[in-house]
């Protein structure tokens, strides 16, 4: 059956998200720019909190989707939900993995030289309204919920749900922190964008 196969389609996915999404799109922000765009601190204040946060979250989706891949018979230890494990979900699931891999590389191409992974308060970025940014404030951001959501639906576990709500909390702090540095940043401009595009959509 085609859904034996999907732990190793899961490695896959993530392994080719990690490259294109976060390594390559790193590098060619440096190569643009000269400045490193992962901002994620380990401060004690709030925000070094939530990027501890993040930090854990990633590691426990790499360390779900190795374990499934390598040794699918640990897949009962992460607590299945077997009423949700149904062909249907996952074909969602694996539908939102797809739409969100094209829409973060969108997004991410739209920003330009100012994308970053955190909030970078030594170099000024350039305000981004135009593209998926006319829709959404958060672009990346709601992909990458969606993204989780889609995870949850192939794989519907204990885990999967707990990474899912904690990526959830993250995200929504997060971008109520970077919505405070770009109003200070950016100033009117920035409260004139945020009165004619919602947060999310």
């Amino acid at each position: 059956m085609y859904e034996a196969h999907w732990p190793t389609a899961l490695l896959i996915y993530y392994i080719v998200l990690f490259i294109v999404a976060f390594a390559w799109r790193s590098m060619l922000v440096y190569r643009r720019s000269g400045v490193n765009p992962l901002v994620l601190p380990s401060s004690a204040d709030a925000y070094g909190y939530v990027a501890r946060g993040f930090k854990m979250t990633i590691a426990g989706i790499a360390a779900v989707v190795i374990a499934i891949a390598f040794w699918p018979s640990l897949q009962s230890y992460f607590g299945p939900w077997t009423v949700l494990s149904k062909p249907a979900f996952a074909y969602v699931g694996w539908a939102l993995l797809v739409a969100t891999l094209a829409w973060l590389v969108i997004a991410q191409s739209q920003m330009g030289a100012s994308w970053r992974i955190g909030i970078d308060d030594k170099h000024r970025t350039e305000l981004v309204q135009h593209g998926l940014f006319t829709r959404s404030r958060n672009p990346i951001f709601l992909a990458m919920r969606i993204n989780l959501l889609g995870f949850f639906f192939i794989f519907p576990s204990a885990v999967t749900a707990a990474l899912l709500v904690a990526g959830e909390i993250l995200m929504q702090v997060q971008v109520r922190l970077e919505e405070q540095h770009l109003a200070n940043l950016h100033g009117a401009a920035y409260d004139a964008y945020r009165a004619k595009v919602r947060r999310w959509l």
